[in-house]
Order: structure tokens, then C-alpha cells, then sequence
């Protein structure tokens, strides 16, 4: 788990909800009923995961697991009754347990099995334990009636659900965006602080917590995906974002006679998203040799959808429409190029010469013969006895090395030296306070890998790498721009666009709500993470010198650092003469190493966009890294480039 290799696991409660205050039947009800908000929260994120990366769709389903096989039958009647959300549930329930009989238990092996990939069942109903080794990577919530906190912090509650659909991580955790796709959640009311305190004892799971209810993290009025198109497609299609209180702008010079010329305009748009890797930026597309070719593009493209005489549409107003849509795209569009950095010459590294620090803390004791772990978090179990099978050294350095070799920060050949120096420091420590022989090799062959992970963490304080120059990296720019996809929201249903000028009280609700309103964005709608990020907004959108502006979303900008992590900015701001990557940042998180990273990754590619692929052909690249108290109201773009740029 700690390696990210399987879900995190959380437990939910009502917020400000007290289950003593409701009887037995009452409290089932709304564990239940929370359960679906929580469900509904997930199948959103999951669906606007798979909208945003292309990633396959997965369709998330409720464990509910009952006492007996006649509780069972009682909640599968009640779940798909009209009082339990007006029988929506209806034919989409799994009843599985032993009392089933002929035909009826096939159906619901059968949908059981098929539970990954027909998305028809949303709700299992099981009693007790289900079969060993069953589990599967859709699932998402579980409702453990009448259960203990030790029973659900258990390999037959939790290890149901653990896998991840997509085999890793995709979030970092938290409230990182797609967090809810990595997570496995119990509802437990009456049990939250039980778990809580369970989940604290040494050795067991950690558990993040939920709330359910208004001002929590799941709101109780369910889930809805809003897509909200760019500025551009909507001028060109007019498609708008489905939700309350969007004023929908007006096409201002952009008028269509029929449906044959919107769909020209719609294959405009796809022939255009061709020259992306053509031209240096979106700039571009105004070029009239450019669009005479997407032209060309767009007339052989419609003629085999025109079909009868009143369909066709005259060459002379396919150009017509094509220079209004190309025009459209490069004022409505931030050329953000894509931008590939290789290294000419293999980046060589090494360890610095050091010797080890609190080599007192290491006190491990021999493990006597029969000892069992069972890592409830990973559900597996390691035998720590002495066999005839464990692999023996002769070096007693050796049974830290062999662990140390594994890792691929390590080239054995090169840091031999070192290796064995630290590891024989290691093993002086450990015959300082053991009695011989025999109780040194045990605690080296038992607690080995542990003792190999103290030995590296401090290595890699003084890993080193020997730095390229400038002229030791190969720039290609794959891209000129890209043109800019529809943004998939998650928005609680019903809720309505927010004025993006006025502050959400309490601001900790800032993130759970949508704001329009703008001027210069190139989106007719934003989500915003903090306050400061939605000051910001209106700082950019508000100064004269500013063309237009994005909030970029997940996969539209990344910047590599560290190894390949990505870095998403918060924002990508076009000026009249610069192109800008602002960062809001609180004041007490500056110095954060992985802050820091980002600001260097960032800066440099900057420096890498002006000299390769300056903005609109001719505008230089900066990056601002900006503390959210220096965000106010008489705050403009030059003030804060002037203030905070590192490029």
C-alpha cells in the first residue's frame, strides 16, 4: 500500500452525525443512502478520468454485506423498492450467499462474475465471507452492516476491494484530483471512531476519513459530469456546458445557414487539430496559404456527406467558413508547445564518500523460530523461521548488499567500495550489543531488507549527478499548440455556476464549486483549488494587458521533473508580450523541496520555449512562483512578474 500499489483505504462517516441518535433500522437506512451519494461521487470520477486520459471506463459497484441470508433478502427488497431513491436500483442488486438454489444461484454467480465488465449490477449483497480469492478492481464502496471495527479492518471486508482497475496509482492521494479513483471506502457511522482508533494500533491499516453531508467531502445531493467545451468549440458548434445559471455568449459574426455548414465547421475544427504538429504555434492558422490547404482538406472531407444538389455547399463559402473557424481557434486558443528534452550523452551519477548516522537507533533482537507476521495491509503473510532454504552468506556484509544491488539507484560495480564500507558499519553495530555469532546472522537474515532501506535512505542524501551542459540536450518541438479538448468537471447536482469574482464562504469550499464569468478565459467555466487561485483569476482576467488565459486540466500541460513526474501549472496566462506559467503557493510551503523542483523544471523550460517556441512566434516565456498573500485587489500582471518571475 505504502508503495502504491493497491488502493488506499478509507472510512466515511455523516458529518456532524451522531448514530446513536437514530434506531438500528433508521441507521441502516442512511448508511445505505450515503453509500449511493458516495457511489455516485466515484462513477463521476471515474468517468471523468477516463474522459480526460482516455483510460477505459470503469463502472463502480457498493458491497453491502449482511448478517444472514434473511437480512439479505429484507435489503434487496428494500433497495429495490420505491422508497429507497424511487427504485433505481431495480434488476441492478446481487444477492449472493449459500442459501441459494438452482437457477438462482447461477444468475448470481454469473453476475458476479461478470461484475468488471457488463456494469449492469450496481449493488452486491453477500453474506458473511465471500469466496476465497475473490476480488475484483471495481469496487469502490462497502457497507458492512452490523459489523466490528476488528472485522472490517480484515483481508475478507477490505482485500475485496484493494486492486486498482488501471494496475497503479493515477493520483498522489489526498485531495489530489482522481484521488476517488484510488480509493477503497467503508461507511461505517457507527463505527468511525472504533475504526479510527483500531486503524491507529501499531501494525495495522492506515484508513483515510470521509465525510458525508453538507460541507463534507461527498455532498448528499449526488454527483453530475458538467463538460465544459473551450470558448473556441463553443463559438464554432455551439455546444454549451449542461448546468444551472451558464449564460450561454453570443456567436458574434459567426452565423451558419444549415446544418451542412455546421458540419463543415465541426470538420474544420478536426482538420485543423492535424497542423498541430505543422505549425509553430496556433498563430499559424490565420496564415492564408494554411487555410486555402485546410480548405482543400474540408471540401474533400464534406463532399461524401453532401449527397443531394441542396447539400452543396460552394467552394468559395467552404473557404469562408474555414478562415472564420481558423481565426476563431487562434484567438481563442494559448499555444502551449510540446516540447521533448533529451540528453545527447548518458547523465552519469555517484554517491559521495560519508559515513553513517544513528547507528544507535538500530537495536534488532534475533527472531526466535515460529514467528508469524500477517501484514493486514497487503494480506500477506511472511513466515520468520530458520529453514534449511534460507539463502546463507559467508560475508555477513553480504546480507545487506544483496538487498542494496537490487535497487536501481545502485550500480554495484562503481560503489562496491562504499557499499560494503556502510554495510560493515552496519554489521559493527550489531555485534556491539549481541551476545555471537549466531545472533548477528539471525537479525542480519531476518531484519536485512530493513536494515538495507537505513543504509540507502541515507545514501541517497548524498547521491550526486554529474550535470549536463547547455549544448548536452536535444529540443524538439513535437507540437505548436494543441487545441484546447472540453473539460470534464465533477459537480454536486443542482449546484449552480458561481460568480468568479465573489468568494465562497466558507473559502475550504472553494474547490466543490464551478465559477464563470470571465472575460479572457479561453473556458467558459473554472474550477479552482484554493481562494488565492480564484483572486488570481480575477487579477488576470481583469488587467488590459492580458489576451486570454487557461486553468489548465489534467494531460493538456505537464512539465517533466524529477525522473519524469509531472508537473501540472495552475495557470498559463497570454499577454501582449509575454507568455506566462503562474504557480500560487501558500507563503509557509516556498521552501518545500518538491516546490522547489517544480520552479526549476519550470524555469527551465521556459528558457527553452523562448528560444525554440516562443508564444505567437515572437513572445518570451516566464514563470511565476507566487505566495498567496501577495495576491490582492490592486494587484496587476507587470507588478507580479516584475516581483515573482524566475524566467
Amino acid at each position: 500500500m505504502a508503495d502504491g500499489f493497491v488502493k488506499e483505504p478509507a472510512v466515511a462517516t455523516r458529518k456532524d452525525f451522531d448514530p446513536r441518535s437514530v434506531g438500528e433500522k433508521e441507521l441502516e437506512r442512511i448508511k445505505l443512502e450515503d453509500a449511493v451519494h458516495y457511489h455516485d461521487h466515484v462513477a463521476v470520477e471515474l468517468d471523468r478520468y477516463h474522459r480526460t486520459t482516455g483510460a477505459p471506463k470503469v463502472t463502480p459497484f457498493i458491497l453491502v454485506v449482511a448478517s444472514d441470508t434473511t437480512e439479505a433478502k429484507r435489503l434487496r427488497d428494500f433497495i429495490e423498492s420505491e422508497d429507497f431513491f424511487k427504485a433505481r436500483f431495480k434488476g441492478k442488486v446481487a444477492e449472493v450467499h449459500s442459501a441459494l438454489r438452482g437457477e438462482e444461484s447461477e444468475q448470481a454467480t454469473e453476475r458476479l462474475v461478470a461484475l468488471e465488465k457488463d456494469g449492469r449490477t450496481e449493488i452486491v449483497i453477500h453474506v458473511n465471507k465471500l469466496k476465497e480469492g475473490w476480488d475484483v478492481t471495481n469496487l469502490y464502496t462497502i457497507v458492512p452492516l452490523r459489523a466490528s471495527a476488528s472485522e472490517i479492518l480484515t483481508e475478507q471486508t477490505l482485500g475485496r476491494g484493494l486492486r486498482l482497475p488501471f494496475g497503479r496509482r493515477v493520483s498522489k492521494g489526498g485531495d489530489d484530483e482522481f484521488a476517488a479513483v484510488d480509493r477503497l471506502t467503508v461507511i461505517a457511522h457507527e463505527r468511525f471512531d472504533d475504526i479510527i482508533s483500531k486503524a491507529r494500533e501499531p501494525g495495522s491499516i492506515v484508513m483515510r476519513t470521509l465525510e458525508i453531508g453538507e460541507g463534507g467531502d461527498i455532498s448528499p445531493a449526488g454527483s453530475t459530469l458538467v463538460t465544459a467545451p473551450s470558448v473556441a468549440e463553443m463559438i464554432v458548434t455551439g455546444a454549451k456546458p449542461e448546468i444551472p445559471g451558464f449564460v450561454q455568449p453570443e456567436r458574434s459574426g459567426f452565423a451558419l445557414n444549415s446544418a451542412q455548414e455546421g458540419k463543415a465547421a465541426e470538420v474544420t475544427l478536426e482538420v485543423i487539430k492535424r497542423y498541430e504538429r505543422k505549425l509553430g504555434s496556433a498563430e499559424g492558422l490565420r496564415d492564408e496559404a494554411v487555410q486555402k490547404q485546410i480548405a482543400d482538406e474540408v471540401q474533400e472531407l464534406v463532399r461524401p456527406v453532401q449527397g443531394t444538389l441542396e447539400g452543396f455547399i460552394e467552394a468559395p463559402r467552404i473557404d469562408e467558413i474555414v478562415k472564420t473557424v481558423a481565426d476563431t481557434v487562434a484567438d481563442r486558443t494559448i499555444s502551449i508547445p510540446q516540447i521533448v528534452v533529451l540528453p545527447k550523452k548518458l547523465v552519469t551519477f555517484t554517491f559521495e564518500d560519508f559515513d553513517l548516522e544513528n547507528l544507535s537507533t538500530i537495536n534488532m533482537r534475533p527472531i526466535e523460530d515460529g514467528l508469524i507476521i500477517e501484514d493486514i495491509r497487503t494480506q500477506a503473510r511472511v513466515y520468520l523461521a530458520r529453514t534449511l532454504d534460507d539463502p546463507r552468506e559467508t560475508r555477513a556484509e553480504d546480507y545487506l548488499v544483496r538487498h542494496l544491488i537490487e535497487r536501481n539507484e545502485i550500480d554495484y560495480d562503481a560503489h562496491a567500495a562504499l557499499l560494503y564500507k556502510l554495510a560493515g558499519q552496519v554489521v559493527t553495530r550489531v555485534k556491539s550489543y549481541l551476545a555471537d555469532d549466531a545472533e548477528v546472522e539471525n537479525v542480519l537474515l531476518r531484519h536485512g531488507r530493513q536494515l538495507a532501506d537505513f543504509v540507502l535512505a541515507q545514501m541517497m542524501n548524498h547521491y550526486r549527478e554529474t550535470p549536463l551542459g547547455e549544448n548536452d540536450y536535444e529540443v524538439t518541438v513535437t507540437r505548436g499548440f494543441m487545441l484546447l479538448q472540453a473539460q470534464a468537471m465533477n459537480v454536486p447536482t443542482g449546484q449552480r455556476v458561481r460568480d468568479f469574482k465573489q468568494a465562497i464562504a466558507p473559502l475550504s469550499e472553494t474547490r466543490k464549486h464551478v465559477f464563470g464569468g470571465f472575460k479572457r478565459c479561453c473556458y467558459p467555466l473554472q474550477k479552482f483549488d484554493t481562494d488565492p487561485e480564484r483572486r488570481l483569476a480575477v487579477v488576470i482576467d481583469g488587467d488590459s494587458c492580458t489576451e486570454k488565459w487557461i486553468k489548465p486540466a489534467r494531460n493538456q500541460f505537464r512539465i517533466d521533473y524529477r525522473s519524469g513526474e509531472a508537473y501540472e501549472p495552475d495557470f498559463v496566462v497570454e499577454t501582449k508580450t509575454k507568455m506566462l506559467i503562474c504557480e500560487v503557493k501558500a507563503q509557509n510551503e516556498l521552501d518545500d523541496a518538491d516546490v522547489k523542483a517544480k520552479a526549476a523544471a519550470a524555469t527551465k523550460w521556459c528558457k527553452t520555449a523562448t528560444e525554440f517556441a516562443p508564444g505567437g512566434g515572437t513572445k518570451p516565456w516566464a514563470y511565476l512562483l507566487i505566495p498567496d498573500d501577495q495576491i490582492r485587489a490592486n494587484s496587476t500582471l507587470d507588478g507580479l512578474v516584475g516581483t515573482f518571475a524566475t524566467a
